[in-house]
């Protein structure tokens, strides 16, 4: 009987020890699979990170783009109400010079 009861002690402490190694192998992969998923969710991070700076970038353009017309319009604009006052003053002097002409003649 002490044979047997040896023999279930030894027995029972190489169970333990496989069910030891067994959950320290189940942890390591689980280490591994979540090592695993952190670098495919940093990778999936990266990319829509990048998305969005490519995005901001073509908004940013587009931005600049509008500014740009904006001021070219106003400055044709300007530029028009100029010319029109200019050809206001000259149709004003024409105008006079032909009253003038006309009083003369008189």
């Amino acid at each position: 009987t002490i044979r047997r009861k040896e023999y279930k002690r030894e027995k029972t402490i190489e169970e333990n020890k496989k069910k030891e190694e067994k959950e320290i192998r189940k942890k390591k992969e689980e280490k591994k699979v979540e090592k695993k998923e952190e670098k495919k969710e940093a990778k999936e991070e990266k990319k829509v990170e990048k998305k969005e700076e490519k995005k901001e970038a073509k908004e940013e353009k587009k931005r600049k783009k509008r500014k740009k017309k904006r001021k070219e319009r106003s400055e044709r604009r300007k530029e028009n109400k100029k010319a029109k006052k200019i050809g206001k003053k000259r149709t004003e002097k024409k105008g006079e010079e032909h009253k003038e002409k006309k009083t003369k003649k008189k």
